[in-house]
C-alpha cells in the first residue's frame, strides 16, 4: 500500500489539533528565516517606541514627572508662588550663578518648577568661569556658587546663597537650625522686580518706641515693604503715601493732639497696626483712647491666666490665648500654631459701634484676671481689686469708611525670644495682620522649609555595591534570562517529531 496515501487517509479520518499540525507539517528553511526576521523587526519597533517615549518624558518639566513626598514639601511650590507667577505680564529672568558640577539639586528642581509656572519666567545658568564679571553688575558682595540674580527690565535683585540656605543659631536652646528659603527669596524677588509701587509703612517714633526685632524687620524687608520713621510732632497729617502706620512698643503715652491726629487718619480710611501693651508707668490712656472710640476698653494692669492650659513655661503672664477663626489667623489654625503673648493688657469689647465692627482675635480663658499692680506685682494669686476676665488680647476694628485697626495688647509679643518659642507663629500672625492692612499680597507668608531631618547615610563601599547591582547585575541578569528563553523555544521548535 502506498505510505503517502495511507497517511493522507489517516489525516482525513482523525482531526488534528493546530499543535499537532505544526509538528507534523514539513518545515521549509525559509519559514524559520522569515519568522526570525519578523521577531527581529518587532523587537526593533518596540525598542524604537521605548527610546522615543524616553526622550519625550525626559523633555517634560520635572514638575510633571516627579512627586514630592518629603515632610516639609521641599520640592513643591506654594499657591502664593503660583499666583505671583500666574499674574506676570512682564518677562522675568532668573540667572543661576554656579560653576559646572557644583549645581545644587534642590535649587535646580525649584528653578525648573518656576520655569514651568509661566512663559514669562526664564532660567539661565551663568558659569562664573565663563562670565567672570556678570555678577558684578548686580552686587558688590563675594558671590558664592548657587547664588541667583532676578531681573525684569531695569530692576534687579541679588539673592545670596546664604539667603537660600539659612542657618539660625538659637541663643536659648544653644543649637542651630538650617532651613531652605529658596521659594520665599525667589518669589519675593519676582514680586520686587515686577512692582512699580511698593507698599509704604511708617513707623511711629518719639515715645521711646523699641527697635523692631531683627526677625520681624527681616520679614518686612523680605515682603518688599518700604519703611520710614514718622514723628507726629512735626506734621499736620499722616503722609498720603502711607499704606499703613505701625506703633511698636512705646515706652510712654502719646499726647492728646497726637491721638486726635491718629483718630482722624483712621476715620479717613487709614490703616493702623499697634503692638502696644502696658508700660512700667501704667496703661497709656491717650493711645488706648483710639480703641475706646469703637467700644473697646483696656483694663489697668497685666493679665494673669488662671487656667494652666492657657499659659506657657509655668509663667501665668506668658499667655497662650484662643484664636478666633478670622482671615489673619486662618493659616495658623490650619497648621496648629499657637501665638504667645507675654505681659499683655486685657481688652473688653462691646462688639463694635455704629461706626465699626470689632472682632476679638485672641482671647483668654474665663479664669483670667488683670493684676492692677502691673509691673509691681508680687504674687500671681488674685487679690482684692484685681479685675475679672475673660479678656481679648488682640482685636481687629473695621471702620465703616474703610479704615482699620489691628491691635495686639503686648509690647513684647514680637521679641525674637517669644517668636522663637512660638515657632515663628507670632511673626507670622503680625505679618498676616500687616498684609491685611496694606492689601493682600501673594508674595507674603511663604515660610522657609526646615532641613532638620535625618538622612540615610551609607558607606562608599555599600554605595558602589548598590550601583553595581542596580546598573550591572540586574540588567545583565534580565538579558541572560531572555536569551535562555529564546534558545529554549528555538530548540523546541526544531526538535524532531
Amino acid at each position: 500500500m502506498n505510505p503517502l496515501k495511507n497517511w493522507l487517509e489517516q489525516r482525513r479520518s482523525k482531526p488534528e489539533t493546530p499543535q499537532e499540525a505544526d509538528k507534523a507539517a514539513p518545515q521549509a528553511p525559509g519559514n524559520a528565516l522569515r519568522g526570525g526576521s519578523y521577531s527581529v523587526a518587532l523587537t526593533a519597533v518596540v525598542l524604537a517606541i521605548l527610546i522615543a517615549a524616553n526622550f519625550f518624558v525626559s523633555a517634560l518639566p520635572s514638575s510633571m514627572t516627579t512627586y514630592d513626598i518629603s515632610a516639609s514639601k521641599l520640592y513643591s511650590v506654594t499657591s502664593n508662588t503660583k499666583a505671583v507667577a500666574g499674574a506676570l505680564e512682564e518677562d522675568v529672568n532668573i540667572y543661576w550663578i554656579v560653576q559646572s558640577g557644583e549645581e545644587d539639586d534642590v535649587l535646580e528642581n525649584l528653578l525648573s518648577r518656576y520655569a514651568a509656572l509661566s512663559d514669562h519666567i526664564t532660567v539661565e545658568t551663568r558659569n562664573p568661569d565663563e562670565y567672570p564679571t556678570f555678577a558684578a553688575q548686580y552686587t558688590d558682595e563675594t558671590v558664592e556658587n548657587n547664588s541667583l540674580v532676578v531681573t525684569c527690565g531695569e530692576r534687579s535683585r541679588y539673592i545670596a546663597f546664604d539667603e537660600i540656605y539659612v542657618e539660625e543659631t538659637s541663643a536659648y536652646s544653644y543649637s542651630y537650625s538650617t532651613s531652605f528659603d529658596g521659594e520665599g527669596a525667589i518669589t519675593s524677588a519676582i514680586d520686587y522686580v515686577t512692582s512699580d509701587d511698593l507698599p509704604k509703612l511708617y513707623l511711629l517714633e518719639g515715645h521711646g518706641e523699641a527697635e523692631l526685632p531683627a526677625t520681624f524687620a527681616e520679614q518686612i524687608e523680605k515682603e518688599n515693604i518700604e519703611t520710614e520713621s514718622l514723628s507726629l510732632l512735626n506734621v499736620d497729617e499722616i503722609p498720603e503715601d502711607a499704606d499703613a502706620l505701625l506703633i511698636y512698643a512705646p515706652a510712654s503715652d502719646i499726647s492728646e493732639e497726637e491721638a486726635d491726629l491718629l483718630a482722624a487718619y483712621v476715620e479717613a480710611g487709614g490703616k493702623l497696626l499697634a503692638v502696644a501693651g502696658p508700660t512700667e508707668d501704667g496703661l497709656p490712656e491717650n493711645l488706648y483712647s483710639l480703641l475706646s472710640i469703637y467700644g473697646v476698653s483696656a483694663q489697668e494692669g497685666i493679665v494673669i491666666e488662671g487656667n494652666r492650659g492657657y499659659y506657657a513655661f509655668q509663667s501665668p503672664y506668658v499667655l497662650l490665648p484662643d484664636m478666633a477663626d478670622a482671615g489673619i489667623t486662618a493659616s495658623l489654625i490650619e497648621e496648629n500654631y499657637m501665638p504667645i503673648l507675654p505681659l499683655a493688657a486685657g481688652l473688653t469689647s462691646t462688639g463694635g459701634t455704629t461706626q465699626a465692627t470689632v472682632t476679638e482675635l485672641l482671647t483668654t480663658s474665663d479664669e483670667a484676671f488683670s493684676k492692677v499692680a502691673g509691673y509691681d506685682l508680687t504674687t500671681y494669686e488674685k487679690e482684692d481689686g484685681d479685675i475679672d476676665g475673660p479678656f481679648a488680647l488682640a482685636v481687629q476694628v473695621e471702620i465703616n469708611d474703610g479704615g482699620e485697626i489691628i491691635w495686639f495688647s503686648s509690647s513684647s509679643f514680637l521679641e525674637d525670644m517669644y517668636n522663637a518659642y512660638s515657632s515663628g507663629a507670632n511673626g507670622d500672625l503680625a505679618m498676616n495682620a500687616l498684609s491685611a492692612l496694606i492689601g493682600e499680597r501673594e508674595a507674603l507668608s511663604i515660610r522657609s522649609k526646615s532641613l532638620n531631618y535625618n538622612f540615610l547615610t551609607i558607606s562608599e563601599s555599600t554605595a558602589s555595591l548598590l550601583k553595581a547591582v542596580m546598573i550591572g547585575i540586574c540588567p545583565l541578569g534580565c538579558l541572560g534570562i531572555g536569551i535562555l528563553v529564546v534558545l529554549r523555544r528555538r530548540r523546541n521548535q526544531n526538535a524532531p517529531v
